[in-house]
């Protein structure tokens, strides 16, 4: 983990809502994870002291970008910074995702919207191609498809308004392709709570290993505030634990739904 001050590269609309932010940051981008994230001041934001987690998107040498949706304050002022001024970051920060040891195991990568930042290194890194299952409300919530498919994944996309893809959920065309080859397979998940426990639920039924990037609001990041704790299982029941920290992935089957309903 290291804190420095990064230079902004670029800060660009993406699509929609959406803005891609590069980074110049020469000392976390090498050491970037995939699953991992950074921890950045916004400045001239009035609440400056805390602190925006963002998943790590794409890493170039010593350069990184991240994905957001302009939702609050907090991204509406970050959507209004320009190249060449400098914010304060921290990371990469949490336990990320397990790239594959070997080409026998089959990747299927799951994303809600912008979970599918989360996932790129994953793809970029792992041993052999998959297919990432994408959703969202509408088309304009299906990202990085062309990104994705460049590094010669195969990209199955469902919207809930039927604007683009399947419609309905993405957990139905991850079901369908379950059911039709299960072999060999490992899932890999980012995006809303519920569409992580369908897709645990998935992972139980078909008996496929999963891990799952949860999506827990963040204070601190560092594991100080205990603001994003999460009941995981312990060989005595359960205990919280740090999505910040022991997160933010983890692997399905040992999250307590039950204790979170």
């Amino acid at each position: 983990m290291v804190e420095q001050d990064v230079i902004i590269l670029a800060n660009e609309n993406f699509t929609g809502q959406y803005h891609r932010l590069v980074l110049q940051a020469d000392r976390i981008a090498p050491q970037a994870q995939p699953g991992q994230f950074v921890h950045l001041r916004i400045p001239l934001l009035r609440e400056a002291l805390l602190r925006r987690p963002f998943s790590i998107y794409q890493v170039k040498d010593q350069t990184l970008s991240v994905l957001y949706k302009t939702v609050g304050k907090g991204t509406h002022q970050l959507a209004r910074l320009k190249p060449g001024q400098m914010m304060n970051a921290i990371g990469p920060l949490g336990h990320g995702f397990t790239v594959p040891a070997s080409p026998q195991i089959r990747p299927l990568l799951v994303a809600g919207g912008y979970g599918m930042a989360a996932l790129y290194l994953l793809a970029e890194r792992a041993p052999r191609a998959g297919v990432v299952f994408v959703g969202g409300r509408k088309q304009g919530d299906i990202l990085c498809e062309a990104e994705f498919r460049a590094l010669g994944w195969e990209v199955r996309a469902a919207t809930e308004d039927g604007s683009y893809g399947r419609r309905g959920l993405v957990t139905l065309p991850l079901r369908e392709e379950l059911e039709r080859d299960a072999s060999g397979v490992r899932l890999y998940a980012c995006g809303p709570t519920p569409m992580l426990k369908a897709v645990s639920a998935l992972a139980h039924e078909f008996n496929v290993e999963a891990e799952l990037s949860m999506d827990e609001h963040m204070c601190c990041g560092v594991g100080v505030c205990l603001t994003c704790v999460i009941p995981v299982r312990t060989s005595e029941g359960w205990e919280y634990q740090r999505t910040c920290t022991e997160g933010p992935v983890f692997t399905a089957n040992s999250i307590a739904w039950e204790v979170m309903a």
